[in-house]
């Protein structure tokens, strides 16, 4: 992904950040009576976006208090919940570090239907869990593979941006997005970008109400993970040692670089391929035989 412009137009990082707690994390029954796009914080989650807010900074900045050598673009969901907490996180920059803000509604959050009845969505969920919570589609509502569709066309336009200057970013400058969403359409997010499968973004484990993770350019021209976050982190994360292992291969990959070549990358998918194209599995051999 942006592999047209010099690296020297890339951002540093790309940070997903999801909200903080809100009514509908604390009382599941708030969802019947609210629409989901209008629940809000609660004190909790105002104090954690605050939080949030100061160790991002304090990311960003290093060890340079000088705000003429970073800037700081958000990219926010519509809800109530990420807004207020995009207010509360910009707390920690000077306005002369914000370079814009957008609002950006193709990364709302996973539709779970209209007012959602508490005991009907306990009984959906543990169905959702028995059919694979990626392809699973909420009565009246998305998949994560719906919302997987909307964020990549986020990503085309992210790339657009960045790649045609749209934010006005000064090359002189460091440049960190900051993209305060959700917790499936995080994850979905980093699915697209490293290339998961269904298979690994079952196991992802969703991010705590403002916690973030932090994709960072490595010394090769790649994204990664690895970069900021320790083996320990994504593995807490769900991350499995392949993914891990893919992440420290990013953090000093040529940038362009295509894993997809990789040998333990290519075993996940061809296993029974052997390097001449000969199959030697008994079993083939035996279909054969019975079949001629």
């Amino acid at each position: 992904m942006f592999e047209h412009g010099g690296v020297d137009r890339l951002p540093k990082r790309i940070i997903l950040i999801r909200h903080g707690e809100s009514e509908g994390n604390r009382d599941g029954s708030t969802y019947s009576t609210v629409p989901d796009h209008q629940i809000a914080l609660i004190q909790q989650g105002i104090s954690q976006a605050r939080l949030a807010g100061t160790q991002i900074r304090q990311l960003v900045s290093g060890s340079d208090s000088l705000p003429d050598t970073w800037k700081v673009y958000f990219y926010v969901s519509p809800y109530t919940r990420t807004r207020s907490s995009l207010r509360e996180i910009a707390r920690s920059f000077p306005r002369k570090c914000v370079i814009g803000v957008r609002e950006e509604c193709r990364i709302r959050e996973q539709d779970f239907g209209n007012f959602q009845i508490t005991e009907e969505m306990k009984v959906i969920k543990d169905v959702r869990q028995r059919f694979g919570r990626f392809f699973y589609r909420f009565p009246e509502g998305e998949s994560a593979a719906d919302v997987y569709d909307r964020v990549s066309s986020f990503l085309e336009s992210l790339w657009r941006d960045i790649d045609m200057n749209r934010l006005n970013h000064d090359l002189s400058t460091d440049l960190n997005l900051i993209i305060v969403s959700h917790g499936v359409a995080s994850r979905v997010f980093l699915m697209k970008w490293f290339k998961w499968t269904v298979e690994q973004f079952e196991y992802l484990h969703n991010f705590d109400n403002c916690e973030f993770r932090v994709m960072q350019l490595g010394s090769g021209g790649e994204y990664s993970l690895a970069v900021h976050h320790s083996d320990e982190q994504m593995q807490q994360w769900g991350l499995s040692p392949d993914m891990i292992a893919g992440q420290k291969w990013r953090a000093y990959a040529p940038r362009g670089a295509n894993m997809e070549k990789l040998p333990w990358y290519l075993d996940g998918f061809l296993d029974h391929a052997s390097d001449d194209g000969d199959d030697d599995n008994d079993d083939d051999k035996n279909i054969e035989n019975n079949v001629s």
